[in-house]
Protein backbone atom coordinates (compact mmCIF):
# COMPACT_ATOMS: atom_id res chain seq x y z
CA UNK A 1 0.00 0.00 0.00
CA UNK A 2 1.89 2.97 1.16
CA UNK A 3 2.91 4.60 4.68
CA UNK A 4 -0.55 6.30 5.54
CA UNK A 5 -2.77 3.77 3.47
CA UNK A 6 -3.07 0.58 5.73
CA UNK A 7 -5.74 -1.69 4.06
CA UNK A 8 -8.58 -1.22 1.89
CA UNK A 9 -11.83 -2.23 3.09
CA UNK A 10 -14.90 -3.68 0.38
CA UNK A 11 -17.88 -2.06 1.13
CA UNK A 12 -20.82 -4.72 0.30
CA UNK A 13 -24.68 -3.35 0.83
CA UNK A 14 -27.36 -6.49 1.90
CA UNK A 15 -31.16 -6.75 2.32
CA UNK A 16 -29.99 -9.11 4.78
CA UNK A 17 -27.29 -9.03 7.09
CA UNK A 18 -27.37 -12.47 8.99
CA UNK A 19 -27.71 -14.38 5.72
CA UNK A 20 -25.31 -12.83 3.72
CA UNK A 21 -22.82 -13.22 6.97
CA UNK A 22 -21.90 -16.68 5.91
CA UNK A 23 -20.62 -16.57 2.46
CA UNK A 24 -18.32 -13.40 3.67
CA UNK A 25 -17.27 -15.58 6.89
CA UNK A 26 -16.40 -18.23 4.81
CA UNK A 27 -14.48 -16.31 1.96
CA UNK A 28 -12.47 -14.68 4.56
CA UNK A 29 -11.26 -17.89 6.25
CA UNK A 30 -14.12 -17.88 8.47
CA UNK A 31 -12.93 -14.67 10.47
CA UNK A 32 -15.68 -13.90 13.24
CA UNK A 33 -17.98 -10.82 12.31
CA UNK A 34 -17.61 -7.88 14.37
CA UNK A 35 -21.59 -6.50 14.59
CA UNK A 36 -22.20 -2.64 15.47
CA UNK A 37 -24.84 -0.09 14.16
CA UNK A 38 -24.35 3.09 12.74
CA UNK A 39 -26.74 5.39 12.69
CA UNK A 40 -29.49 3.72 11.52
CA UNK A 41 -27.76 0.43 9.73
CA UNK A 42 -26.55 -2.93 10.41
CA UNK A 43 -23.06 -3.55 10.22
CA UNK A 44 -20.83 -6.35 10.39
CA UNK A 45 -16.74 -6.39 9.32
CA UNK A 46 -16.01 -9.63 8.60
CA UNK A 47 -12.24 -10.24 7.68
CA UNK A 48 -11.94 -7.12 4.64
CA UNK A 49 -15.77 -6.62 4.04
CA UNK A 50 -17.96 -4.32 5.30
CA UNK A 51 -21.44 -5.51 5.25
CA UNK A 52 -24.12 -3.48 6.02
CA UNK A 53 -28.53 -3.26 5.92
CA UNK A 54 -31.14 -1.12 6.52
CA UNK A 55 -32.36 1.81 5.06
CA UNK A 56 -29.73 2.25 2.53
CA UNK A 57 -31.93 5.08 0.25
CA UNK A 58 -30.88 7.44 2.96
CA UNK A 59 -26.91 6.86 2.83
CA UNK A 60 -24.71 7.87 0.45
CA UNK A 61 -23.19 4.20 -1.61
CA UNK A 62 -19.57 4.09 -0.92
CA UNK A 63 -16.84 2.58 -2.90
CA UNK A 64 -14.84 1.39 -0.48
CA UNK A 65 -13.11 2.44 3.02
CA UNK A 66 -9.36 2.90 2.82
CA UNK A 67 -7.95 2.33 6.37
CA UNK A 68 -5.32 5.43 6.98
CA UNK A 69 -2.53 6.17 9.99
CA UNK A 70 -3.69 9.56 9.11
CA UNK A 71 -6.30 11.50 8.02
CA UNK A 72 -4.50 15.29 7.36
CA UNK A 73 -2.71 13.96 4.59
CA UNK A 74 -5.87 12.64 3.01
CA UNK A 75 -7.75 15.93 3.15
CA UNK A 76 -4.70 17.51 1.96
CA UNK A 77 -4.75 15.73 -1.15
CA UNK A 78 -8.47 15.51 -1.35
CA UNK A 79 -8.66 19.85 -1.12
CA UNK A 80 -5.88 19.70 -3.95
CA UNK A 81 -7.97 17.64 -6.05
CA UNK A 82 -11.00 19.69 -5.48
CA UNK A 83 -12.72 16.73 -4.09
CA UNK A 84 -16.24 17.34 -1.98
CA UNK A 85 -16.18 16.67 1.15
CA UNK A 86 -19.59 14.59 2.63
CA UNK A 87 -19.03 13.91 5.88
CA UNK A 88 -16.48 16.03 7.42
CA UNK A 89 -14.30 14.44 10.65
CA UNK A 90 -16.35 12.58 12.97
CA UNK A 91 -15.96 9.83 15.52
CA UNK A 92 -17.94 6.68 14.60
CA UNK A 93 -17.87 3.45 16.55
CA UNK A 94 -14.31 1.81 15.47
CA UNK A 95 -12.49 5.12 14.91
CA UNK A 96 -12.50 8.79 13.31
CA UNK A 97 -13.13 8.71 9.38
CA UNK A 98 -14.27 11.24 6.79
CA UNK A 99 -16.51 10.35 3.40
CA UNK A 100 -15.90 12.32 0.16
CA UNK A 101 -16.69 12.32 -3.04
CA UNK A 102 -13.43 12.63 -5.75
CA UNK A 103 -13.95 14.57 -8.86
CA UNK A 104 -14.48 11.40 -10.59
CA UNK A 105 -17.42 10.59 -9.01
CA UNK A 106 -16.00 7.72 -6.91
CA UNK A 107 -17.30 8.04 -3.05
CA UNK A 108 -14.81 6.67 -0.95
CA UNK A 109 -15.08 6.88 3.56
CA UNK A 110 -11.24 7.07 4.79
CA UNK A 111 -11.04 5.46 8.65
CA UNK A 112 -8.49 6.38 11.06
CA UNK A 113 -9.45 3.09 13.16
CA UNK A 114 -9.40 3.26 16.93
CA UNK A 115 -6.24 1.28 18.42
CA UNK A 116 -7.50 -0.75 21.45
Amino acid sequence: MSENITAMVANVEVEDLEAAILLYQDLADGAEPRRFTYKELHVAKVGPFLLYAGPLEKYTSQTATVLVNDLAPVLDALARAGAELLEDVNEVPNGTRIVARHPDGAVFEYMKPRRP
